[in-house]
């Protein structure tokens, strides 16, 4: 056991904060990335040659930086992908470290036409089924779920007392507007995210259409479930503007004069 609390407080008899070790356990995470028409706006950016990036295209390379670096930090979590269009539907039944399998699984994602409403049913289904797999193996399992609907709430069936697996959200949207209704999808997500998660799940969103904003939300879901506080007491990422110097921080002493001459 980890003893947080000495010194001057122990000995006064102040009650010593103790952290009990425990397994952080490998992850399975499983993609899943909307696949509607919507995913088909561009970003405030131009790929090669000038050619309009999209939100898939940006989700596509954020992806590939998230396996990266997860794997990085530990070479024994393994990824799944999925597409959602209408319900879910797995790319491939294998789970796998292998990074040129998870970069040719990125590479056949592809937008349909309009979709209509998302049912996470079969979504969480598959996470179920496979977090069990994952559990006899003394591994966990994570859904990271890509949404780009700006005006339809995804919807699902699901008991609320079976949470085997956790979500995580990420909600590229258009700004709100007489047509669409961002808010009230965002609120959708986080009822679901609530509803299903095991361990501590984060919704990240934007509207800006800025990749760095998008790449900025996957790092910060490199956070592992186990390890995380609640989103809400979150501070980061910090500001990396330059804070003022006080007036007078400096002893008069040391001021340096500067001559024009």
């Amino acid at each position: 056991m980890m003893e947080g609390a000495e010194g001057e407080a122990a000995a006064a008899g102040a009650p010593r904060y103790v952290l009990n070790p425990a397994r952080i356990s490998s992850e399975d995470i499983l993609f899943c990335v909307d696949v509607d028409a919507e995913s088909l706006v561009e970003m405030k950016v131009t790929g090669p040659n000038g050619r309009p990036f999209t939100r898939l295209d940006a989700i596509k390379q954020s992806l590939l930086l998230f396996v990266h670096s997860k794997l990085t930090i530990n070479p024994d979590h393994r990824f799944g992908f999925a597409s959602l269009s209408k319900s879910a539907s797995l790319l491939r039944k294998e789970f796998s470290s292998d990074v040129e399998s998870a970069a040719a699984a990125v590479r056949s994602l592809s937008a349909t036409s309009v979709c209509g409403q998302a049912d996470l049913t079969q979504l969480f289904r598959i996470a179920a089924h496979e977090a069990k797999k994952s559990l006899m193996q003394n591994r966990i399992f994570r859904v990271i779920l890509m949404y780009c609907r700006s005006s339809i709430q995804p919807r699902h069936q699901w008991p609320v007392n079976q949470k085997l697996f956790t979500l995580d959200v990420i909600y590229l949207h258009d700004k709100p507007g007489p047509d669409n209704c961002p808010q009230q999808v965002y609120d959708a997500l986080v009822d679901a995210l609530e509803h299903v998660s095991e361990y501590e799940g984060h919704i990240h969103e934007s509207g800006q259409g800025l990749t760095r904003i998008l790449f900025r939300h996957m790092c910060m879901l490199l956070s592992h479930p186990q390890q995380r506080c609640p989103q809400d007491f979150l501070d980061i990422p910090k500001s990396l503007a330059k804070k003022a110097p006080l007036a007078d921080s400096a002893p008069a002493e040391e001021s340096v004069i500067v001559s024009s001459q």
